[in-house]
């Protein structure tokens, strides 16, 4: 793995900084395309994103010290000089992300559940390479395995899974089908705010998939809190799609049921008629 990117005598670039950059760069450039295709004012929109950015830091290292906090206590100096006692949590970053533009979109009077589905497909991008980012600079460091598809990473021992590169493709696989959502929820094929719960159930699922070949985790009652909130999160959007699609499923099985017991109401007939005769 590549920690330092570029090392020289006057100046270190880190790696998961440039790709950190490159979530910014990308992930702005796509909700600026994405929301080209609203009368929002552009103004508004990138004030959004950088309110999102600082509640989204600010939570994500005020959860971080939270789950580490026999390490911070209440010492402010610690959690302000992160260079020095670095860690932020992913988890807080969305929440305070999306709960930092559910109250600018207050401020301005913008629709929340309108506006989140053209947010979405930015999101999953930004993710996708912090992802790979993390996977190239040797930030995450999957579990142990003895499968021919693993990688060793230097000053840890044994060949360890490269879970941040799954689940980077992954995301990125999710940013484009958020896209294809966005216009079909354009075209009210789904509701409004639906991309918000695609995101959910996704990400929710990719994280309770990914989270026993993983390492470092706090853990609770002997589950990692990652593992418990995706959790929560799966059942809660499991149980939503199941109620928004419930016609469609009723239909699909009495679609079923009625062909099977149309088939077999029907051999029952034949086999009638040729005793019959």
């Amino acid at each position: 793995m590549l920690p330092v990117l570029i090392n020289l005598p006057f100046l270190k670039i880190y790696t998961f900084g440039i790709f950190l950059l490159l979530a910014f760069f990308w992930g702005s450039f796509m909700l600026w395309k994405s929301f080209l295709l609203t009368s929002y004012k552009e103004e508004d929109i990138f004030d959004g994103l950088f309110a999102s950015l600082l509640g989204a830091l600010f939570f994500s290292r005020l959860v971080y010290v939270g789950l580490h906090f026999d390490q911070f206590g209440f010492n402010v100096a610690k959690f302000l000089l992160i260079n020095g006692y670095p860690g932020l949590s992913l988890y807080g970053f969305i929440a305070g992300g999306f709960l930092s533009f559910y109250l600018f979109s207050l401020s301005k009077k913008i629709r929340f559940s309108e506006s989140v589905d053209y947010i979405i497909p930015a999101t999953f991008l930004s993710l996708g390479f912090g992802k790979l980012g993390a996977f190239l600079s040797g930030a995450e460091i999957g579990a142990k395995t003895t499968l021919p598809v693993g990688l060793r990473y230097a000053g840890v021992d044994g060949i360890r899974h490269m879970t941040s590169l799954y689940e980077g493709l992954l995301f990125f696989l999710a940013a484009f089908i958020a896209y294809k959502l966005m216009f079909s929820i354009r075209r009210e094929k789904y509701a409004k705010g639906f991309n918000l719960a695609f995101f959910g159930l996704y990400f929710s699922l990719v994280y309770l998939a990914f989270d026993f070949l993983k390492t470092g985790q706090v853990k609770f009652f002997g589950f990692s809190f990652h593992f418990i909130i995706s959790a929560c999160l799966l059942l809660t959007f499991v149980i939503y799609f199941l109620y928004y699609f419930k016609g469609s499923i009723f239909s699909f099985f009495g679609h079923l049921f009625r062909k099977k017991h149309g088939k077999k109401t029907g051999k029952i007939h034949h086999q009638k008629v040729q005793h019959e005769s």
